[in-house]
């Protein structure tokens, strides 16, 4: 009987909520922002993440109470904002590259062919040999660590001839190495 008076609640603050009873609001956050954080922080281990993953729970919730349907509960619409905030996070985070300190960073094995390059000679010959457009986008991507759209805007090209410029560089300074080596 508690969950459904509980819910009823919910509900009707909710329902304030939409209307703009903003100090609704106040007493929705009191009430949710328990299980919202436990939920957060049993998902991410770390309280700090899941503090913020609350709040940024709650922002949704600011942004889409418009879509909340009174004639359903409170509170599985709010667990599946923060699910769906959880979700965002992590796939952001799959995708950021995570700072790695230098002195814990694992060693880099160099290829065994790679030996050959070490003073540098061989790739600056064959860098000369491409055509300046080539070779400018090419440093610039992958020495300089520019984005296509950046080196686009840069050069006066589109992103697409960027990528391309980049790319075709990349595929004959291959060859230009594979064929000094099996010159020598």
């Amino acid at each position: 009987m508690r969950n459904h008076v509980e819910e009823e609640r919910l509900r009707d603050l909710m329902v304030a909520y939409q209307g703009g009873a903003y100090d609704a609001f106040e007493a929705l956050y009191a009430a949710l922002i328990g299980p919202v954080r436990g939920w957060l922080t049993n998902a991410t281990r770390d309280r700090t993440r899941a503090e913020d993953l609350a709040q940024e729970t709650f922002l949704q919730i600011h942004r889409a109470r418009h879509t909340y349907d009174s004639a359903y509960p409170v509170m599985p619409w709010v667990m599946a904002i923060a699910r769906h905030v959880y979700l965002m996070d992590r796939r952001t985070a799959s995708r950021r590259p995570r700072y790695v300190p230098e002195e814990d960073a694992p060693e880099r094995a160099a290829a065994p062919e790679a030996e050959r390059h070490i003073d540098g000679a061989p790739v600056r010959d064959a860098l000369r040999r491409l055509s300046p457009n080539r070779r400018g986008a090419l440093l610039l991507h992958h020495l300089a660590g520019w984005s296509f759209r950046e080196i686009a805007r840069k050069l006066g090209i589109r992103e697409t001839a960027a990528k391309l410029r980049s790319s075709r560089a990349m595929g004959e300074l291959r060859d230009a190495l594979r064929n000094d080596e099996n010159e020598r």
